[in-house]
């Protein structure tokens, strides 16, 4: 039996934290969702397509295994999801109590909605101070984001970021 996780997030933009978890993720399953999800909750900066692109490069330049497939799902549940691929184990990172107080109802909901179990990874003590939102700030602010995001998503951000 093939063990399934996905590993979901607004990736608005990708960050090398996110790329640390998937890439951590793709060791410990056989096949990883990383899914691209609209969070109602937040105003994106990037469209979803770009982020799936954006990902999709992220993911071929860090050399990370092909176990790893690329989508996005933005009507529905995301346990719809999950049970569409043969899912259950949703992956998350987790940065602060902060995180772990906003996931855990989550992670509740979605083990009695449709038996789906969620894995918190810890950061990379490196990546554990950066956020999509701080790399946006910094980056319309014209800081400099290469050391926290995939080098394809640093030029995209300075060559298109126009906030």
């Amino acid at each position: 039996m093939s063990r399934i996780a996905v590993v979901p997030g607004s990736f608005d933009p990708v960050t090398l934290g996110h790329i640390d978890v998937i890439e951590r993720a793709a060791r410990i399953f056989d096949q990883v969702h990383v899914l691209v999800v609209h969070n109602p909750d937040k105003e994106a900066l990037l469209p979803i397509a770009q982020r799936v692109s954006l990902l999709e490069a992220s993911i071929r330049d860090a050399g990370l295994p092909s176990n790893i497939v690329v989508a996005s799902w933005t009507v529905g549940l995301l346990v719809d999801y999950c049970t569409d691929v043969g899912a259950t184990v949703l992956v998350k990172g987790i940065r602060s109590q902060v995180d772990v107080a906003y996931e855990t109802p989550m992670a509740i909901m979605n083990r009695s909605l449709a038996g789906v179990e969620t894995v918190f990874l810890l950061p990379d003590p490196a990546h554990a101070h950066v956020s999509s939102s701080l790399v946006r700030q910094v980056a319309a602010l014209g800081g400099d984001v290469t050391p926290y995001v995939p080098e394809s998503v640093a030029q995209f951000l300075q060559r298109n970021l126009r906030l």
